[in-house]
């Protein structure tokens, strides 16, 4: 079966447990996460800037599942990485970090400033720097604005090409649609700097007992919560045109990764008609179309979706970009060739490489190309 190598807009690396604990000064080590499991092993306490909280521990056969989306080998070891990524296909990516989902709990402005620095350090030096096929995510704090353009700023200057940004701002932080965010979005601009948004990042709610991702129970539960992450990402989509951040900064580029891609189409059309329909009501004005914004600024990935295809071929929307997701459960470790074999065989040559090649490349150029089809 002939490899179609691809590059993917989305994956995940795995921090040690310790990065924060070990690397930052005792009075504020002492704040970051750590757990105590009880000695039933099924409950387990949270300390994370001073607080506090309970939550019930996974039993056996849902620990096994959330291991799987851990079980490649380079999911936390980079000397694996590039051998995993050969095995499937997978030529450069855009890798995500993992302590960074905890940023929505703390408090303390210096703590998570220098949190993510540790973070954003660390990263540089054990994921960039092992292989130009890599390009790392750094993170900023959205508690503190004037910290986020400061930290954005210092990893632009590093060689940083992209930042991940959570869908929705620190519950103590104005949201995205506010002009605080004034600041970030022009140095964001003016850095080069991508704004890459994952879904699935919405505050974490402490006071649920930190549950992540958890919004319905009973029947159906799985696969409504599944859904349900999709949205933080239309949302975030939609703030930034409504309040014509992206239209105030025309050469700001914006990723929103593993959501799918269908959804932006519609999406340009929801937000013209309210723009039109609503247009005594709608502040502030915009000097270009939301269309024109969205299919010019904004790329989203997918991995498993046939209709992504069709938001480039049917609906002329090209900055579709592949990812894998990788090591999740929900991505395509373990079958990806099967995968891109099952959504472009029989595609046209073109849209094929833009989704799988040209949308990556455009958004980081500078990695290393594609090895000929084999």
């Amino acid at each position: 079966m002939e490899t179609i190598w691809a590059n993917s807009g989305d994956s995940h690396f795995l921090e040690p447990d310790d990065l924060w604990r070990t690397n930052l000064p005792k009075r504020l080590a002492d704040l970051v996460p750590r757990s105590e499991k009880d000695p039933d092993g099924q409950w387990e306490t949270v300390h994370i800037d001073g607080m506090s909280f309970r939550r019930k521990l996974p039993n056996p056969k849902l620990q096994e599942f959330y291991e799987a989306s851990h079980r490649a080998p380079g999911a936390h070891d980079i000397s694996k990485r590039i051998p995993d990524l050969d095995q499937e296909g997978i030529w450069a990516e855009l890798v995500f970090p993992s302590l960074g989902m905890w940023s929505s709990s703390f408090r303390t402005p210096e703590v998570l400033r220098e949190a993510l620095r540790v973070s954003n350090d660390w990263a540089w030096d054990t994921i960039e720097k092992a292989s130009p096929r890599l390009v790392t995510t750094a993170q900023v704090s959205t508690l503190d604005i004037d910290d986020a353009v400061a930290e954005l700023e210092r990893v632009a200057a590093m060689g940083y090409r992209a930042i991940f940004m959570p869908t929705a701002p620190h519950p103590l932080q104005k949201d995205y649609n506010r002009d605080e965010w004034e600041p970030f979005w022009a140095a964001a601009e003016a850095a080069g700097i991508v704004l890459a948004f994952h879904i699935g990042t919405d505050p974490i709610d402490l006071s649920s007992g930190g549950a992540v991702g958890q919004t319905f129970r009973g029947p159906g539960g799985a696969v409504l919560n599944y859904t349900e992450t999709t949205y933080g990402g239309q949302r975030v989509v939609t703030k930034l045109v409504a309040s014509g951040a992206l239209d105030r900064h025309p050469n700001l580029k914006v990723l929103i990764a593993e959501g799918g891609a269908t959804w932006v189409p519609f999406i340009a059309d929801r937000i013209e008609e309210g723009y039109r329909q609503h247009a005594m009501a709608v502040r502030p004005k915009l000097k270009r179309s939301p269309r024109e914004i969205i299919y010019s600024q904004v790329y989203a990935s997918f991995q498993h979706d046939r209709s992504a295809i069709g938001a480039m071929t049917a609906m002329g929307y090209d900055k579709v970009m592949w990812g894998s997701d990788y090591p999740h459960m929900e991505g395509t470790y373990g079958h990806t060739q099967e995968t891109l074999h099952g959504l472009f065989d029989g595609v046209d040559p073109k849209v094929r490489e833009r989704i799988t090649v040209g949308a990556f490349n455009e958004l980081f150029p500078g990695v290393p190309a594609v090895p000929a089809a084999a």
